[in-house]
């Protein structure tokens, strides 16, 4: 099965002599979004679920592969489209993954809504062994440039990312959560190039809390003063390679429609050495 979402047309174009070009800026945007792959994996008797994007090309130059989760209550599919970042970085591999129900820490304690496993050993680490699987699975299907693997997602989907990164560690180039924090694997975590989103007015994962661990993972990179890096971004230079970029919006929890492209950008800064 295969799903494929569109941005919507350029609009405010029409002087004549342009349509041409719109339609020339309109079937490149189509090409660019290309299709999304349902794929399904069984694990433990489970059957899992995600979309893949590849590229034409996946089976001869060595390509960047990114992982994106969505938050607690999410979908693959939602994600999909406010991420985008197959249409935005069409030269990758590109997974959205679908959670399981799960009880979350803040909200819907009875678990009757997707998400991820919290910390190492929960639910049998259903979603780590997911990751494991699929990646191998990339790896057997497609030629994966393991210099550049990342993973980024939104609240519960941040979290699982800060997860990956305190047990995967040495798989990524860098990371990108957004509105979650670290407090339960900071001490787990090796230094790395990470972006942070956080927004000044979330109240359900506590600015404060995300506050504390971007100075965490400061500290942990040895980052020095910031310094101008992009739309509301600021980067701290990191004489390890491993800078931190925050990305500090007046928001709430809802996840930015400027960052996808922000994170794109990040990621292809940084690959591992």
């Amino acid at each position: 099965m295969k799903l494929s979402f569109f941005a919507p047309a350029p609009r405010g174009c029409y002087r004549p002599g342009r349509l041409f070009a719109i339609a020339l800026v309109t079937a490149g945007a189509l090409h660019a979004a290309a299709e999304l792959e349902r794929r399904e994996w069984t694990l433990d008797g489970v059957a899992r679920e995600g979309l893949v994007f590849a590229p034409a090309a996946a089976k001869t130059p060595a390509l960047p592969v990114v992982f994106v989760f969505h938050g607690h209550g999410g979908s693959m599919r939602n994600t999909a489209r406010t991420f985008a970042i197959h249409q935005l970085w069409p030269e990758a591999i590109v997974v959205y993954l679908q959670g399981l129900n799960t009880p979350g820490r803040l909200t819907d304690p009875e678990g009757k809504k997707p998400g991820w496993q919290h910390g190492a050993g929960d639910h049998g680490d259903r979603d780590l062994k997911l990751f494991d699987a699929v990646l191998a699975g990339l790896r057997r299907d497609y030629r994966v440039d393991d210099r550049r693997i990342y993973s980024t997602g939104h609240s519960n989907g941040g979290g699982f990312t800060y997860l990956l990164w305190a047990t995967r560690g040495e798989v990524f180039a860098a990371f990108a959560p957004s509105a979650s924090a670290a407090r339960a694997v900071q001490g787990s975590l090796q230094p790395k190039p990470v972006m942070h989103l956080a927004g000044e007015k979330d109240e359900l994962v506590k600015f404060a809390w995300q506050e504390q661990t971007i100075s965490a993972l400061k500290k942990l990179n040895q980052c020095g003063e910031g310094r101008s890096w992009d739309r509301q971004c600021t980067v701290y230079a990191s004489p390890i390679g491993a800078p931190v970029v925050t990305m500090i919006h007046p928001g709430a929890h809802a996840f930015p429609r400027s960052a996808p492209a922000l994170i794109v950008k990040f990621f292809k800064e940084h690959a591992k050495p």
